[in-house]
């Protein structure tokens, strides 16, 4: 066999048991870990954004820096929970409403600057340079405790580029189904 054309086909059967999939089927059963390919513009600088999925539960790694690099970084968000996929986006074609259940919080600040401490509402967290810590309980910045903010209310969806989520509200604040995205970001990619 020629070899394009054998890459074609190993290619297609990589790619055949997810396209098989419904696409709601798919994302219901996610497993694996999810990245973006490259730092992205995130909150006046860059970010990276690390899901994992596995047996109906999720996890959400977001570490923030100033320069594209990640050589100033600046603070990292964990979060965790089950989630569920609703129904079809009216908003979006081809996007699920899901719901991400957020279980526990985290926050470890990644800077000793004060200027960027402030900017970034941290000072009054209780945070320790590169100390992850809690907040589940008090919440911290623009993450609300779980008790007032467990779900965050998302697009997802799968297209060729990868995995996408809704583009984020400014205050992060995706509490309600009210406040769910209307437009979705570029892909993280499978590891």
């Amino acid at each position: 066999m020629p070899r394009p054309i054998a890459l074609a086909c190993a290619l297609f059967l990589v790619t055949a048991p997810l396209a098989a999939q419904a696409p709601r089927a798919a994302l219901e059963t996610l497993s694996g870990t999810y990245a973006s390919p490259a730092p992205e513009p995130w909150y006046g600088g860059y970010g990276t954004r690390r899901f994992t999925f596995e047996n109906g539960q999720w996890s959400l790694v977001f570490t923030h820096a100033l320069d594209p690099q990640m050589q100033r970084p600046t603070f990292r968000f964990r979060t965790l929970g089950p989630y569920r996929i609703g129904a079809e986006s009216a908003a979006v074609p081809g996007a699920f409403e899901g719901v991400f259940f957020e279980d526990a919080k985290f926050v470890t600040l990644l800077t000793e600057d004060p200027n960027l401490i402030r900017a970034f509402g941290f000072s009054d967290c209780n945070l320790r340079p590169n100390q992850e810590v809690d907040i589940s309980l008090t919440g911290c910045a623009n993450w609300k405790p779980v008790a007032q903010c467990r779900e965050d209310h998302d697009l997802v969806a799968f297209d060729p580029t990868g995995l996408r989520f809704g583009v984020r509200r400014r205050d992060n604040d995706h509490c309600t189904a009210a406040n769910r995205p209307t437009a979705l970001l570029p892909a993280v990619v499978r590891q």
